[in-house]
Protein backbone atom coordinates (compact mmCIF):
# COMPACT_ATOMS: atom_id res chain seq x y z
CA UNK A 1 0.00 0.00 0.00
CA UNK A 2 0.74 3.52 -0.24
CA UNK A 3 3.07 4.41 2.55
CA UNK A 4 4.58 8.11 3.06
CA UNK A 5 7.63 8.66 5.36
CA UNK A 6 8.32 12.34 6.52
CA UNK A 7 11.69 13.34 7.94
CA UNK A 8 13.78 16.75 8.77
CA UNK A 9 11.81 18.45 10.73
CA UNK A 10 13.34 20.35 14.00
CA UNK A 11 13.57 23.59 15.85
CA UNK A 12 15.37 26.36 14.46
CA UNK A 13 15.73 30.41 15.08
CA UNK A 14 14.00 33.28 12.58
CA UNK A 15 16.34 33.17 9.44
CA UNK A 16 16.64 29.94 9.99
CA UNK A 17 16.53 26.74 7.08
CA UNK A 18 15.29 23.47 7.14
CA UNK A 19 14.72 20.82 4.54
CA UNK A 20 12.27 18.26 4.69
CA UNK A 21 12.01 14.65 3.25
CA UNK A 22 9.29 12.33 2.27
CA UNK A 23 9.93 8.87 1.20
CA UNK A 24 7.29 7.46 -0.79
CA UNK A 25 6.73 3.50 -1.58
CA UNK A 26 3.83 1.12 -2.38
CA UNK A 27 2.94 2.88 -5.71
CA UNK A 28 4.66 4.10 -9.26
CA UNK A 29 6.00 6.92 -7.88
CA UNK A 30 6.22 9.01 -10.87
CA UNK A 31 2.36 9.47 -11.26
CA UNK A 32 1.39 11.17 -8.57
CA UNK A 33 0.56 14.35 -7.17
CA UNK A 34 2.11 15.04 -4.43
CA UNK A 35 2.21 17.83 -2.04
CA UNK A 36 3.66 19.29 1.52
CA UNK A 37 0.68 21.23 3.97
CA UNK A 38 0.88 22.00 7.36
CA UNK A 39 -1.40 22.22 10.56
CA UNK A 40 -0.43 25.32 13.06
CA UNK A 41 -1.73 25.09 16.63
CA UNK A 42 -5.15 25.72 16.29
CA UNK A 43 -5.11 26.38 12.48
CA UNK A 44 -6.93 24.94 9.83
CA UNK A 45 -4.67 22.60 7.60
CA UNK A 46 -3.10 24.33 4.60
CA UNK A 47 -1.64 23.53 1.07
CA UNK A 48 2.44 24.65 1.11
CA UNK A 49 3.74 23.64 -2.12
CA UNK A 50 2.80 20.77 -4.74
CA UNK A 51 4.80 18.53 -6.95
CA UNK A 52 3.55 16.95 -10.09
CA UNK A 53 5.77 14.13 -10.28
CA UNK A 54 5.43 13.14 -13.83
CA UNK A 55 6.23 16.60 -15.39
CA UNK A 56 7.85 18.59 -12.77
CA UNK A 57 5.58 21.32 -12.07
CA UNK A 58 4.81 23.02 -8.81
CA UNK A 59 3.10 25.96 -7.19
CA UNK A 60 3.33 27.21 -4.15
CA UNK A 61 0.82 29.10 -1.35
CA UNK A 62 1.12 32.83 -1.32
CA UNK A 63 3.00 32.78 1.97
CA UNK A 64 5.92 30.28 0.75
CA UNK A 65 6.74 31.68 -2.48
CA UNK A 66 10.64 33.09 -2.67
CA UNK A 67 11.53 31.40 0.51
CA UNK A 68 10.38 27.65 0.03
CA UNK A 69 11.19 25.06 -2.92
CA UNK A 70 9.85 21.88 -3.43
CA UNK A 71 11.88 19.17 -5.69
CA UNK A 72 11.93 15.42 -6.08
CA UNK A 73 14.72 12.93 -6.28
CA UNK A 74 13.27 10.32 -8.63
CA UNK A 75 15.89 7.66 -8.02
CA UNK A 76 15.20 7.63 -4.47
CA UNK A 77 11.11 8.04 -4.57
CA UNK A 78 11.64 11.07 -2.08
CA UNK A 79 10.16 14.38 -2.13
CA UNK A 80 11.92 17.19 -0.30
CA UNK A 81 11.07 20.57 0.29
CA UNK A 82 13.93 23.29 1.42
CA UNK A 83 12.58 26.10 3.86
CA UNK A 84 14.65 28.97 4.03
CA UNK A 85 13.99 32.05 5.76
CA UNK A 86 11.89 30.53 7.93
CA UNK A 87 9.45 32.84 10.57
CA UNK A 88 7.53 31.76 13.44
CA UNK A 89 4.63 31.73 11.75
CA UNK A 90 6.03 28.81 9.99
CA UNK A 91 5.71 26.59 12.87
CA UNK A 92 3.49 24.27 12.66
CA UNK A 93 2.81 20.19 11.87
CA UNK A 94 4.26 19.70 7.98
CA UNK A 95 2.63 16.41 6.12
CA UNK A 96 3.49 14.91 3.03
CA UNK A 97 0.57 14.13 0.92
CA UNK A 98 0.27 12.11 -2.21
CA UNK A 99 -2.72 11.66 -4.91
CA UNK A 100 -3.30 9.82 -7.97
CA UNK A 101 -2.28 8.45 -10.52
CA UNK A 102 -3.78 11.98 -12.29
CA UNK A 103 -3.03 15.66 -12.42
CA UNK A 104 -2.82 17.87 -9.56
CA UNK A 105 -6.51 19.22 -10.03
CA UNK A 106 -6.38 21.58 -7.13
CA UNK A 107 -3.15 21.50 -5.71
CA UNK A 108 -3.45 23.44 -2.62
CA UNK A 109 -6.96 21.79 -1.17
CA UNK A 110 -5.68 19.15 1.19
CA UNK A 111 -8.90 17.28 0.87
CA UNK A 112 -7.96 16.02 -2.75
CA UNK A 113 -5.27 14.35 -1.71
CA UNK A 114 -6.07 10.49 0.05
CA UNK A 115 -2.45 9.32 1.26
CA UNK A 116 -0.88 11.14 4.06
CA UNK A 117 2.46 10.87 6.18
CA UNK A 118 2.58 11.08 9.98
CA UNK A 119 4.10 14.46 9.98
CA UNK A 120 7.19 16.15 10.86
CA UNK A 121 7.41 18.92 13.69
CA UNK A 122 8.45 21.93 12.60
CA UNK A 123 9.18 24.88 15.62
CA UNK A 124 10.64 28.57 14.57
CA UNK A 125 11.44 30.41 17.61
CA UNK A 126 11.93 34.37 17.61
Amino acid sequence: QVQLVESGGGSVQAGGSLRLSCAASGYTYNTYCMGWFRQGPGKEREGVAVFYTPTGWTHYADFVKGRFTISQDNAKNTLYLQMNSLQPEDTAMYYCAAEGPRYCTDPLRWLEYKYWGQGTQVTVSS
